[in-house]
């Protein structure tokens, strides 16, 4: 079905119309042979808060940007080569339901659906596309993600040293290698990972040490995958400020 609708006007016509949506700031998205899969409204755990999202799955990538006008207008587009991608199911927790981890070497994050049903057919699609590419390319499939990041809201005190509360002034950080919330003192150093960028990033000292003697296996300490911070505000669908897709923030 797939190939049938790689060449049909309507897939060209559908993607182009995402283009547009994305304007001038987005990359182009039309390529011989892709298609548009399917498309959706995803609850995003950021770092500060959930927040909606607009997600579109193509046969060889999945991408997704900030909500400004639903079905007319979006920003900060954000595209993921689906080869890459590796995905689990998040048990229900609280109002977070219906979740799972979307996982890849540069970043990993969990996204949230309306319904059950809704979950199972994105689970579904993404995990038949990743598994038609790898199986047209001969990869194997990736054995290396980035961590998921702890939303700042599950932390009020230094995940590590148990001590440092956080304040206005004690900043949160994030450790790049195992996604906890640290203090500044915990996560001075800083290490190159190369699959999430081409400068050293902060990691926590925990990790430091483990990478420094080449203990990489233990350095992302096993944690539950469930979130247990509730939905308290309501998910806005216009893009803000605030955006905690941006990486570069500690």
């Amino acid at each position: 079905m797939v190939d049938r609708l790689a060449n049909s006007e309507a897939n060209t016509r559908r993607i182009s119309i995402v283009e547009n949506c994305f304007g001038a700031a987005g990359q182009p998205l039309t390529i011989p042979g892709r298609v548009l899969i399917g498309e959706g409204v995803l609850t995003k755990l950021c770092r500060k808060k959930p927040k909606a999202r607009q997600f579109f799955l193509f046969n060889d990538i999945l991408v997704y940007g900030n909500i400004v006008i639903q079905k007319k207008k979006y920003n900060k587009q954000h595209i993921i080569p689906l080869e890459n991608v590796t995905i689990d199911s998040i048990k229900d927790e609280g109002d977070l339901r219906n979740g799972w981890l979307i996982k890849t070497p540069t970043k990993s994050f969990a996204v949230y659906a309306a319904t059950a049903t809704e979950k199972s057919e994105w689970m579904n699609h993404i995990n038949k596309c990743v598994t038609d590419l790898l199986s047209k390319s001969g990869k194997t499939p990736s054995n290396e993600h980035a961590a998921v990041w702890v939303p700042d809201s599950e932390a009020t005190v230094c995940m590590r040293c148990q001590k440092a509360k956080f304040t206005p002034v004690n900043r949160r950080h994030h450790c790049r290698k195992c996604g906890f919330v640290v203090c500044g003192p915990c996560s001075e150093k800083r290490f190159l990972l190369p699959s999430q960028s081409s400068k050293p990033v902060r990691i926590c000292d925990f990790c430091y040490d483990l990478l420094s003697t080449g203990d990489m296996a233990t350095c992302q300490p096993t944690r539950s995958d469930s979130y247990s911070q509730s939905l308290k505000s309501p998910l806005n669908d216009v893009s803000d400020d605030d955006d905690d897709d941006d990486d570069s923030s500690d």
